[in-house]
């Protein structure tokens, strides 16, 4: 029997988890709508604020992990432990928690011991805020060609990364800023909590 995940170095999960590239999955719109409708189903929809599929598997046609990440806005009065472990009671594993600068909680379905199950998620918990990820998800999705050369940059940094997600996050953070920066010019405060 091998060693559970929560026994792991970092180095023994991203080489049972490489990064993998696939092509975009009609399906991942249908995972996401299953997943929050589970997820709705047994937290406390009064701390909800909003729940949005981001990252590239919300953008039809790119290129993308076989992840679907789901980005769940809560209110400042959550009880964040009681949340933690109601998500985890509920088939989720806790990967990383900070409270500094802004509090964030991830989450993740579908890694084994085995490697990757056939739906994997990552769930990222977050107050309520203006958030970069779904500028930049709705900016790719207007604009195919940027989606495209986003693509093309992540397929050039797949040998040198497969497996160190980190090197892979930092090294296309210059691209995802600049259209973010973009994207906000372009969208207003489109995302921006009503004060």
């Amino acid at each position: 029997m091998g060693k559970e995940l929560s026994e792991m170095t970092l180095e023994e999960l991203w080489k049972l988890f490489p990064i993998i590239l696939k092509e975009h999955n009609k399906d991942y719109k249908d995972w996401y709508e299953i997943e929050k409708e589970r997820l709705l189903s047994f937290l406390n929809k009064k701390n909800i604020i909003r729940i949005n599929h981001i990252g590239s598997s919300a953008v039809e046609g790119l290129i993308s992990k076989p992840t679907v990440d789901i980005l769940l806005e809560i209110d400042d009065q959550t009880d964040i432990e009681q949340l933690t472990n109601t998500i985890i009671e509920n088939g989720w594993i806790l990967m990383s928690s900070r409270k500094k600068p802004n509090m964030q909680l991830s989450f993740n379905k579908g890694y084994t011991k085995e490697g990757f199950a056939e739906k994997v998620y990552h769930l990222h918990v977050r107050y309520n805020d203006d958030w970069n990820e779904l500028y930049f998800r709705d900016y790719l999705i207007e604009h195919k060609e940027v989606a495209d050369e986003y693509g093309k940059l992540k397929l050039g940094l797949i040998g040198k990364y497969e497996h160190d997600r980190d090197g892979y996050t930092d090294a296309k953070s210059d691209f995802i800023l600049k259209y973010t920066k973009k994207a906000k010019e372009k969208y207003g405060e489109r995302y921006n909590p009503i004060k």
